[in-house]
């Protein structure tokens, strides 16, 4: 035993032995990720570094990493070696951008197979597949609402995580959806006028509409992102197959105010990372578009957001947000 052990640290210590330890931690174990975009801000702050537990759903067909090129053939046609359980709704799961394999997205999952959910403006409406008697029983008669002879549950999860909001930073996503119906940009969620609806109705192509509607697909999850109107996610490009379900955000070990004054005012081509609230929250009472508060954020910038470092994910989601 002691040579065995001896020999599996002289292993350890050597070049090789360190390259495939680390590359079996990636591959298997964890890996690490950067929140890179504003979707998630509240509950996941860009610049929050974080390690994800690749086991959480069973063990993904490792990637080569940076380069994200599969190392083995897909042998169960599902994107995993070893199939796991499927993510639950709630979960904050990192995945594979369904456009781009090779991005990974982190959303969180609000509806699975087999459950509808209607979009208005500033309201998530799910009917879970379980039925009336499911969502009677586990939701308060407050968030519940009857509508197309079925039982729907009002933003199901905003009382649970405080970091769900709708702040847009522009148009909403809903009226961005809109738009791209309205010239025949492809959008997942069908629009639709559903009666008795308190919200506003529009009128496209001469008739009116006042939600979106869609059907989760078997085996597939619906990610939308906590910040719910600045999000790029299942209600443009629709559900999450399995087969790209990746892990778990686990631990934050770095969170880091990094972006530039210009980012955090204009945001980029497309308006993504716009954060002019947190531009007011640094400047005060200070015009945002100005030079005095441009130096007052930069005097903040790199900083590091302690409060957040080496707090697990799952905790942080149920406090009030510290940004």
């Amino acid at each position: 035993m002691k040579a065995f052990l001896q020999t599996l640290n002289r292993f350890a210590s050597s070049w090789t032995g360190t390259i495939i330890i680390v590359l079996f931690l990636i591959f298997f174990v964890a890996q690490s990720f950067v929140i890179p975009s504003g979707s998630m801000k509240r509950t996941q702050l860009i610049g929050d570094f974080l390690f994800a537990k690749k086991f959480s759903y069973g063990i993904p067909t490792p990637h080569l990493p940076w380069l994200e090129i599969p190392l083995l053939p897909d042998f169960n046609k599902n994107g995993h070696l070893i199939e796991g359980p499927r993510p639950q709704r709630e979960d904050i799961v990192i995945f594979r951008y369904p456009q781009n394999h090779k991005i990974h997205y982190v959303k969180r999952c609000v509806a699975v197979g087999g459950d509808e959910l209607i979009y208005a403006n500033k309201k998530l409406l799910i009917h879970f597949h379980e039925g009336d008697d499911y969502i009677k029983a586990n939701y308060p008669a407050g968030k519940i609402i009857s509508l197309r002879s079925k039982l729907w549950v009002e933003n199901p999860y905003m009382d649970t995580y405080p970091g769900i909001e709708y702040a847009p930073e522009g148009p909403t996503i809903f009226e961005i959806l809109l738009r791209y119906y309205e010239y025949k940009q492809k959008i997942d969620m069908t629009p639709l006028y559903v009666e008795d609806f308190d919200v506003p109705t529009y009128e496209i192509a001469g008739k009116p509409i006042n939600a979106l509607y869609a059907k989760v697909e078997d085996d597939h999850f619906y990610m939308i992102g906590d910040n719910r109107d600045n999000s790029n996610d299942s209600r443009f490009w629709g559900s999450v197959p399995y087969s790209l379900i990746v892990g778990k955000p686990w631990l934050i070990y770095m969170s880091l105010e990094h972006r530039s004054y210009d980012e955090v005012l204009n945001g980029d081509a497309n308006g993504g990372g716009k954060d002019n609230e947190g531009l007011k929250r640094v400047c005060g009472k200070v015009d945002i578009a100005s030079k005095a508060c441009e130096k007052s954020w930069d005097a903040q910038r790199f900083t590091v957001r302690w409060g957040r470092v080496g707090r697990r994910v799952e905790t942080i989601e149920r406090e009030q947000p510290i940004q």
